[in-house]
């Protein structure tokens, strides 16, 4: 269904031949001591399975949230032959986090291939390139930043519906997000969601730069240059750079696409090409000054970035907001330099009209007096 979600008449038809399959199942109660059914998330509360109501649904149940996956005591006690010359921290970046409310586990197809082919890839994203939730996303206009801590509800996450399926289901349905967090807030219960691990966001944010970039093979190239630059803190070279990035999305996404009057179009590339890169992002980090676009920590320096369109916002106010705002001070105490740096472009243009760059040092400690 979920493959079928763009032909609505296909994957109604899957729909109701599901539940006519689940109708048979609940009259042969009497012939059945046990039934586990998987693969089908929290569908239980929907019209899916309206022929089979008497199921005790444990998705989102504590105590079975380590049931689909491998635990670190796995990787311990039956695995350990296989660990050798493999970092296990690595591994854990790599493929680790899964939760449903309980205990996290790891993906068990992404490590028996990391044991066999002894490399780091996301090997079940390879295997299930979701070219469906790409352009569902991309159509939704979705604001890809976001993704990294959506809040929803129970209901939402339980809800199926063939014309219209909330965005933060499908990807919780699906694998590509999972809950980092529950709130009991009265009769309501808050999920908050993340991705998984750095397999799934460097993956899926890597398919959908390349949707937004409609397949343009410079992105590889451009990718790697914008690693070789942070590497080498060359922020001269940054500027050129970030232009090319919009110079490859056609001029349809610009003119058919409502977001692009927004900063927030701007913010999606940016971080679709840094995140593609699995490196250490948090987007709209929030501080009580209020949000900024995207900080990086990357190579024992810390970098804040904020983005501006100057059609919308006098020049020149990028890294000026960074430094009214003090968006720094939450991470003075990492005593790493710090690198401020504001980005300004005009959406007329389709470049880079504005770049600057201002750096922290760390402060030296002082000696304290015996």
């Amino acid at each position: 269904m979920l493959d079928n979600l763009t032909q609505p008449n296909r994957a109604r038809e899957m729909h109701d031949g599901l539940g006519n399959l689940y109708s048979v199942i609940k009259g042969a109660d009497a012939d059945l001591r046990f039934a586990f059914l998987t693969g089908v998330s929290t569908f239980s509360k929907v019209s899916l399975f309206s022929g089979l109501n008497n199921l005790n649904d444990i998705t989102l149940d504590e105590r079975y949230s380590a049931i689909c996956g491998y635990t670190e005591a796995d990787l311990d006690a039956i695995f350990a032959p296989e660990l050798a010359d493999l970092d296990r921290e690595q591994i854990r970046t790599w493929y680790h986090g899964y939760n449903w409310t309980g205990e996290s586990v790891y993906n068990p197809f992404d490590l028996l291939l990391l044991f066999q082919k002894r490399r780091f890839r996301p090997w079940w994203f390879d295997t299930t390139t979701p070219t469906f939730l790409v352009d569902l996303l991309t159509e939704r206009q979705t604001f890809i930043p976001r993704l990294e801590h959506l809040i929803t509800s129970e209901r939402l996450l339980s809800a199926f519906d063939v014309d219209h399926i909330a965005t933060e289901a499908l990807l919780f349905q699906t694998g590509y997000l999972t809950i980092a967090a529950v709130r009991q807030l009265g009769a309501f219960v808050q999920y908050q969601l993340r991705y998984p691990n750095l397999a799934v966001r460097a993956s899926l944010t890597g398919a959908l730069l390349d949707q937004l970039s409609a397949g343009s093979p410079a992105v590889a190239e451009r990718t790697t240059r914008l690693y070789e630059l942070l590497l080498a803190n060359d922020f001269a070279g940054l500027p050129a750079l970030f232009t090319a990035f919009f110079a490859s999305i056609p001029s349809d996404g610009f003119r058919n696409n409502p977001i692009a009057r927004f900063e927030g179009y701007y913010a999606n590339v940016f971080y679709a090409y840094f995140a593609s890169l699995g490196l250490d992002l948090t987007p709209e980090a929030s501080s009580n000054a209020g949000r900024l676009d995207l900080a990086l920590r990357f190579n024992g320096q810390i970098y804040l970035f904020e983005f501006k369109v100057v059609e919308l916002e006098p020049e020149g106010r990028a890294l000026q907001q960074i430094k009214d705002r003090g968006y720094a001070d939450p991470h003075r105490a990492a005593g790493q330099p710090i690198h401020l740096i504001g980005v300004e472009f005009s959406r007329e243009q389709r470049r880079v009209v504005g770049f600057e760059v201002e750096t922290l040092e760390p402060q030296a400690k002082k000696l304290k007096r015996k």
